[in-house]
């Protein structure tokens, strides 16, 4: 199954504008807009691979979803 990290804003903050503050990264299933965590995310919101999760690269990245990724991830 393909995964990939989808952000989650800071309050009044939208994927639609370029630069908006990202409060968390969440990782999602395939190109869906529900996080594994169950929050449900922009479909406008900025996307990352996957392969970037719990890298230097990016972050805070939502706990609950780390946990479920890695049961899903060999």
């Amino acid at each position: 199954m393909q995964h990939e990290m989808r952000a989650e804003y800071e309050e009044g903050s939208s994927g639609r504008v370029a630069g908006a503050p990202v409060k968390i990264w969440h990782m999602v299933r395939a190109n869906g807009t529900t996080a594994m965590c169950g929050r449900e995310l922009d479909p406008d919101a900025e996307t990352q691979a996957a392969d970037l999760w719990a890298t230097g690269d990016s972050g805070p990245f939502c706990h609950s979803c780390g946990a479920m990724y890695l049961r899903e991830v060999p």
